[in-house]
């Protein structure tokens, strides 16, 4: 894929533009959005632009990309790249917005890393970024065909027909489609993008896993509070659907996408979630108990405590419906006030955990290391272990192969 001349100049210089990389993704998003602010309006999250999460998820992801050439030119990074893509067919990414970031990229490169940009350089890396970006706009076309949705007008309105709070920082929301067009089917794992206008006029898109079976015409979310915290604000969209969201208004929703799907295979499967990574956990479960599946399911979910676990009840009755299924729950505080729940945070030792199980895992990053640190130790195969992020993938650079 990556020309012998290209991969001999990125193998040269990847140390450098590597380590710059965090200054150059700055100073791009600094400048792209001083000059384009309305990219800002329905397509860049705010509150990662503002935590830096978005800027550091670009670097790693063009990192990995140009080592992935390097360590195998003949093959392409699919899985790396199948994420993004789903990610950005959510948001309604164009092929022509590629042309933009180029533009604002490669000047970002120039200005941080001046005249270590000769013209060898500067085509190197260029053939690096097409190659990616061409393969992203490819696997787009066809994520847009398959959902029979057209990139420039992405989004449908669907009604909220119930509201239910789940816990004091969690609820769902029932949706059905506002018109009577054809649904794009879901897939069990799957999340879908929210847009919503904020007070000052400017769009907000927020992802969220559907916390119900795929069902053809409705649909449930559930959305936990974001609250401030030292280094990020406080979650715009998500406390904006708490104060305002009510049973018969209409929320702007994009096609579910989302390649971290369950499996359709009778292999046991093992579903790990902390906090409101539960979400695509139940619908998974949703899907499995509404089409009679017999396959052994272990569910492990770690709370702060039994109040503030969403979903607990569905999680209980679903796993009651299922032959051959069980639960663990890790609590932080108050384990006792649920039968069976462990104190702490989740600790896979003596559990009877099958080898050949297929491991989903959802939850902050912190959480979903350490846990998968430990299902390799307990001989589970890294290629059997997918996972699910909210937000900017951080850790996608670090997790591959």
């Amino acid at each position: 894929m990556l020309s012998p001349e290209s991969a001999t100049v990125v193998r040269a210089t990847l140390p450098a533009v590597g380590g710059a990389l965090d200054e150059i993704t700055e100073r791009f998003y600094g400048t792209m959005f001083a000059e384009q602010p309305e990219l800002l309006d329905g397509l860049f999250n705010r509150g990662n632009q503002a935590s830096g999460g978005q800027r550091r998820a670009l670097a790693g992801s063009i990192a990995a990309f140009a080592q992935a050439l390097l360590t195998d030119p003949d093959a392409r990074p699919d899985a790396l790249l199948s994420r993004i893509a789903h990610k950005h067919a959510a948001l309604g990414v164009t092929e022509d917005q590629y042309t933009v970031v180029h533009k604002y990229l490669f000047g970002a490169i120039a200005d941080v890393l001046g005249d270590g940009v000769t013209p060898e350089v500067a085509a190197a890396w260029d053939e690096v970024y097409w190659l990616m970006a061409g393969a992203l706009i490819a696997m787009e076309a066809r994520l847009y065909q398959e959902a029979q949705v057209d990139p420039h007008h992405p989004w449908r309105q669907w009604t909220v027909v119930e509201r239910r709070e789940e816990t004091p920082d969690a609820v769902s929301f029932l949706l059905r489609p506002a018109d009577e067009d054809t649904v794009p089917a879901a897939r069990a794992g799957q999340y879908v993008s929210v847009r919503v206008r904020m007070a000052d006029g400017v769009h907000q898109v927020r992802q969220y896993s559907l916390s119900g079976a795929p069902g053809d015409r409705l649909r449930r979310i559930t959305v936990k509070r974001v609250t401030s915290v030292a280094d990020a604000p406080e979650g715009e969209v998500s406390n904006q659907l708490h104060r305002t969201a009510r049973t018969g208004d209409e929320l702007t929703l994009s096609a579910p996408f989302g390649d971290v799907v369950l499996d359709e295979g009778d292999s046991p499967l093992l579903l790990v979630s902390a906090g409101i990574g539960c979400t695509p956990m139940v619908g998974m479960l949703e899907h499995l108990a509404g089409t009679g599946a017999t396959r052994p399911v272990t569910v492990l979910h770690a709370d702060r405590s039994p109040s503030g676990h969403a979903l607990r009840a569905d999680t209980r009755r679903l796993v009651g419906r299922l032959p051959g299924a069980r639960a663990e729950f890790w609590y932080e505080e108050d384990a006792a006030t649920e039968p069976g729940a462990r104190t702490g945070l989740m600790d896979l030792e003596g559990l009877d955990l099958p080898a050949d199980a297929e491991v989903y895992l959802c939850g902050s990053l912190p959480f979903m290391r350490a846990v998968r640190t430990q299902l390799l130790q307990a001989g589970v195969p890294a290629r059997h272990i997918r996972y699910e992020v909210f937000g900017p993938d951080l850790w996608l650079a670090h997790t591959e192969g």
